[in-house]
Order: C-alpha cells, then structure tokens, then sequence
C-alpha cells in the first residue's frame, strides 16, 4: 500500500533571496538540483550540487505554504545541531531563516529509501541502528527535549474522543471493545517512558539505506526522550502498512532492540498509536497536507489488524465475531 505524498514545491520556485541565503551557507551557487519525493510537508526537499562540488539536502518553507512547518522546521535544526557526532542521521550544516521562509542545509547522505513493501535483511539494518541510537548517552543539550509521555498524552487519548463521537463509519470491532482500548492506551503511555532518545516519526522515507549497508534516520523534528523500544515498534508499523502479512512479530522476540519491551507494553503502545491515528484521519487535512489523513487512515488500520491479532488468543477480554477493520 503506497502512501499518497503531499505536493512540494521545489528548489527553482523558491524565492531569489531565499536561495541567494542557502548558497551563503554552502559557500558556492546551486548548480543542480533534485527533488525528493515522500513526507507531508509542501517545502522544498532537494538534493543539490554547488559549483564548487559540494552536495548537500536543502529543505525549505514559509507559512503561506502551511503555517506550522517553519516552526517545525526550527525545531529540527535546534535538534540536528545538537545530535551526538556519529549518530546515524545528517549533520547540520547551517540554516537559513529571515523570519518567514526557513531553510536548513544538512549533509547528503547517500543511498535510498528502504524498499516497500519491505524486506527482512532492511527491517534488521533499521533496528540494528535504532539499537545504537537508543544506546547512546544524551548530550547536555537534548536532556531538555521533551518526555514522551507528555508529547504522547494528548494523542493516546484517541478512543475517549471516539467515545465520545464515534465516526459514522467506525469498524464495529472498535465501538465493542472501547473499554478495552482506552485501558491499553492508558498504559501504553505510562510504558513508553524512559531516557533514550527516540525519533519518534521513523517510517520509510524518514530513512536511507547506504551503499555500505547501513541505516540512517533524517527528519528530527519530534525528537523526545523515551523507551528504547517506541521507534522500533514504529518501523514494524510502517513494515505492515506495506504488507499486512509480514511477520512483525518475529522481530519482537529476536531483536536485541525489543529486549525491555514486554508483549503489554507493545499491545499499550499499539491501542494508544491505533486510537490516534483513528481519531486523527477524521480531521479536515492540514492547509498544504492534502494527503495526511488518508495516510493516517492507512496506519491506523494496520496498527488495529496487528492488535487484533494479538489480542485473538484464547482467554482475551476481546470480542472476536465482530468484521475485520477495513
């Protein structure tokens, strides 16, 4: 299942100034650039090269194209500048930013998307790298970003909303087992804390297989302080939306990355994240993002089936006869 990409705008319909500023910060003119495919923002997000040889990924915004994104886009530079060095993510380069439009200018990593629907030998190189970013110690700079507990507690409240307004196409499995889901839910987020630090938003295009065989994580925004285990679970996530059939939970019990993680605290996890992602695709799609919801539809519906299949064992508190999600 592809996922539909919002609209972006390129490197040649930026503004004059805008690129006269990104070219201060390489140090050369722009010479080339291409445009890369995948997120939900409307920017820019271009590979370039400069007269002088030097490659680099630009991405750019303003609040005419969506009023969060330059936010977003500061809060990214604030976190890729303080990242550890050899952490497996870019290296900030330097930013632009006149107050409206906002540029940041990382490293150009080399390689490619994962493929999809994914394969098992690229799900381990993610987890491998996953592992290494949970195992390293927090500089004094990213000890200030925020618990995940508290960037997670307005969304793991999903299925009170629903509660309280179902959708008119709400799947009947969900409306009979609510009581159930808000409860996982609620101890999903008491589950998710620790003092690792988690990406937080790691699916396909949020990362790049190198041509050594490597993994590396790009897009920072949300960064926060969790459980070693959240973003792992969120690429097993991002593994079933492309193929509903892989076997996910094999992964669970033998990767070395899921070791703190226990089969409650993936199951609390999932019915926060499920609850959220139901909740959210009902809303009107962001100015910009016209894709978003369907996109979060798609997860949704695959974090229910694998919850579902979880939870089917003999003895569950579930109701089991109701129609799958879907």
């Amino acid at each position: 299942m592809q996922p539909e990409w919002s609209p972006r705008i390129g490197w040649a319909e930026l503004p004059g100034h805008v690129r006269a500023g990104i070219e201060r910060v390489l140090g050369s003119p722009v010479v080339e650039a291409m445009g890369q495919r995948g997120g939900f923002s409307p920017g820019t997000a271009d590979r370039v090269l400069t007269a002088a040889g030097r490659r680099a990924f630009v991405k750019a915004v303003s609040p005419q194209l969506n009023e969060h994104s330059p936010g977003i886009h500061r809060k990214e530079a604030a976190v890729a500048a303080a990242l550890p060095a050899g952490l497996p993510a870019p290296t900030l380069i330097g930013t632009y930013d006149d107050g409206e439009w906002v540029a940041l200018v990382l490293s150009d990593v080399e390689g490619r998307h994962p493929h999809t629907p994914w394969n098992a030998v690229e799900v381990h190189l993610v987890l491998d790298a996953l592992l290494a970013i949970a195992g390293t110690p927090l500089p004094p700079e990213l000890t200030r970003l925020p618990p995940l507990q508290t960037e997670l507690a307005d969304p793991f409240g999903g299925w009170t909303r629903i509660r309280r307004n179902p959708p008119e196409d709400c799947a009947p499995w969900i409306l009979q087992n609510l009581d159930t889901l808000e409860d996982l839910a609620e101890q999903g987020l008491k589950d998710v804390a620790g003092a690792s630090l988690a990406h937080t938003d790691v699916r396909a295009d949020n990362i790049i297989i190198t041509a050594t065989n490597g993994a590396v994580l790009v897009d920072w925004p949300w960064a926060a302080i969790g459980a070693p285990w959240v973003d792992a679970l969120t690429v097993l996530i991002n593994v079933r939306v492309f193929d509903p059939a892989f076997d996910t939970d094999a992964f669970l019990h033998s990767h070395s990355v899921f070791t703190t993680a226990n089969a409650a605290n993936v199951d609390g996890f999932l019915a926060g994240l499920a609850g959220y992602f139901t909740d959210a695709a009902r809303q009107p799609p962001p100015p910009g993002l016209p894709s978003l919801r369907s996109f979060q539809q798609q997860q949704g519906e695959a974090v229910i089936h694998w919850l579902r299949e979880r939870l089917s064992a003999p003895g569950s508190t579930l109701t089991a006869d109701a129609p799958p999600v879907g």
